[in-house]
């Protein structure tokens, strides 16, 4: 497989056809040899299913892992921590991998419980978990979806599941797009497998799924996240850590150059062009941004995103019992509010605020439950 190549399938039997993604792209021909360290890092954002729109299906991890040990290779570790306010371990259970880790004999590593060691990223010193130095070949397995900061989550911004929580409050503090950037200089993505299979277009933690059965295999992470892009009606210069990674010799956003490889219903996979009308991809995810209008109920500094996340639906539901219209100020959120005072505040960064809903992160309905009594006692 070529670096400016993706290739793409689609169907129903996810896990058989990860296994034929991986035979035509001839990964373990990449892999230096059996005794080579392999990581695999899954995106389980949060403890719910694959179905909701979150997390990598264990169906793409089942296939992986059996093509893996098929072809030799034993030493496997799946590596993953969850955003902060959510237990990776719980993630693993509700997830299926705990049963993929019994079913296969792979170790499950918690990077939530991992020391870390500092790195030059490109001149941005930051925090990396022990466990990346551990392995020879990293295999990203991210979920395609939409994001309720960046727009776009794939290849590049999954790697933040490999920092300590630590680091990933301190990404928020400095704007996220520059530190996920630097940070895929020093973190090395071997091999890229994407659930591009029922990704939520909007939101990084699910609720709203867009079912497209498709899975995608790369070896640039700029070039899938430009792809990434393309598939969720963006461009590239709408996330702009995926220039930045460019810049910084982290891969080719020229979509223009790549050759996109699709298997048809037999699984012969054959070239097809990104800007041909017909390509059903170009088409796939329709451009819902059903959350526009609530982020104008927000101002944000700094926020994480499972804060963030976990508001915008709890704003939705208010939305959608005409309630919402009748908030009169808008929703602090972040840690750019910490030690500041103000009317209303989301989470313990806004405790300095008259009216705070406390958390880190606060829960969805504990913040639907908050304002709509706020809101009901401002009208009676």
């Amino acid at each position: 497989m070529k670096k400016n190549e993706i290739l793409r399938i689609t169907g129903s039997d996810y896990q058989n056809m990860t296994k034929k993604l991986l035979a035509e792209a001839d990964l373990a021909s990449l892999i230096p040899d059996r005794n080579t360290a392999i990581g695999i890092k899954p995106n389980l954002v949060s403890p719910t299913p694959a179905s909701f729109g979150a997390t990598t299906h264990p169906e793409i991890i089942a296939g992986l892992i059996e093509y893996l040990q098929e072809n030799g290779f034993s030493c496997i570790k799946i590596m993953e921590g969850s955003w902060v306010g959510d237990r990776t371990s719980e993630a693993f259970d509700i997830c299926g991998y705990q049963t993929l880790s019994e079913q296969y004999h792979v170790t499950l590593f918690d990077t939530q419980t991992d020391t870390s060691v500092r790195k030059d990223c490109a001149g941005m010193q930051l925090s990396v978990c022990s466990c990346v130095d551990e392995i020879d070949f990293l295999i990203n397995v991210p979920v395609l979806k939409g994001h309720c900061q960046t727009k776009v989550t794939c290849a590049l911004k999954n790697m933040k599941g490999l920092i300590p929580n630590s680091e990933k409050r301190r990404f928020h503090s400095m704007g996220l797009h520059k530190p996920i950037a630097h940070l895929n200089t020093q973190i090395h993505q071997s091999f890229i497998l994407v659930d591009h299979i029922c990704g939520d277009p909007d939101c990084e933690d699910g609720g709203n799924p867009l079912v497209t059965d498709c899975i995608l295999a790369g070896l640039d992470p700029v070039l899938i996240d430009a792809y990434a892009c393309h598939l969720l009606q963006y461009d590239t210069t709408d996330v702009p850590y995926i220039g930045m990674a460019e810049r910084l010799g982290c891969g080719s956003t020229d979509l223009s150059h790549a050759v996109i490889r699709t298997a048809d219903e037999k699984g012969i996979f054959s070239v097809r062009d990104t800007n041909d009308p017909t390509d059903s991809a170009s088409s796939e995810l329709p451009l819902t941004r059903q959350f526009i209008n609530l982020y104008e109920m927000i101002d944000e500094v700094e926020s994480c995103s499972a804060c963030y996340a976990n508001l915008i639906p709890a704003l939705k539901r208010l939305e959608d019992e005409n309630l919402l219209h009748l908030l009169p100020e808008r929703i602090c959120i972040g840690q750019g509010f910490q030690g500041k005072t103000g009317t209303l505040g989301c989470g313990n960064c806004t405790a300095g605020f008259a009216h705070h809903i406390p958390g880190c992160p606060p829960d969805e309905d504990d913040i639907y439950h908050f304002l709509k009594n706020y809101i009901l006692t401002l009208i009676q």
